[in-house]
């Protein structure tokens, strides 16, 4: 949890990073001026995935079994994809179209005066946090199973255990815990779903299944 939140930090701080400047001429006695593009502008999947990565917390923890691996594939895709667009990002081409790009809207009739600079701390940022999702996804995917899940005491399916308290101390924590002390206690709520047999062999139905009977009113 704590590489998948690291990962997806990393990917959310690298995308608000400037990663290219680039030098613009414009017609005319002008100096060149410089543009700066952040990793958002050269690839919007960085923020997206970095989200999706903090979403897969919650999903780790919410799903059991088969859904868990699921969640953990999709996390490593993510990483992954996460991967392919800083190395698409980063080509020399790509920097070139996108600050031309920007040129275009900003300037007009400016031109890129020269290679853009790429800045390396951005894009090792978004590698180390892709790197950090893909390993925190297949690790989910091959250890999933084994992990705790989320607690069952309040499900509505969970059938109460037998317990028995010897002290109040003991009954407090058995009924914190999900445990009924009254299933295996004399008189209790086994006792009382238990069929009933007199000393003739006639059987009756437990107290809980018998149908109330009519009151009489004067």
């Amino acid at each position: 949890m704590l590489a998948l939140a690291a990962g997806a930090a990393l990917l959310l701080a690298a995308a608000g990073r400037h990663w290219v400047t680039g030098q613009l001429d414009a017609p005319g006695p002008v100096a060149s001026a410089p543009v700066e593009l952040t990793g958002t502008d050269l690839t919007g999947a960085l923020s997206g995935i970095g989200w999706a990565g903090l979403a897969g917390i919650a999903g780790l923890y919410a799903a059991r079994g088969w859904a868990r691996r699921a969640v953990g594939l999709l996390v490593a895709i993510g990483g992954a994809a996460a991967l392919g667009a800083v190395w698409d990002a980063t080509r020399p081409d790509t920097l070139l179209s996108a600050v031309s790009e920007n040129t275009t809207d900003a300037v007009g009739s400016a031109q890129v005066a020269a290679a853009p600079q790429l800045s390396a701390l951005g894009p090792a940022m978004a590698v180390a946090g892709a790197v950090l999702l893909v390993a925190a996804g297949l690790l989910a995917v091959v250890r999933a199973p084994a992990w705790p899940g989320m607690g069952t005491r309040y499900d509505q399916d969970a059938a109460p255990r037998a317990t028995r308290a010897e002290t109040p101390s003991d009954l407090w924590k058995s009924l914190d815990a999900g445990d009924d002390p009254t299933l295996d206690a004399p008189g209790g709520a086994a006792s009382a779903n238990a069929v009933r047999t007199d000393g003739d062999g006639t059987e009756h139905a437990p107290l809980a299944a018998r149908p109330a009977e009519p009151k009489e009113y004067p």
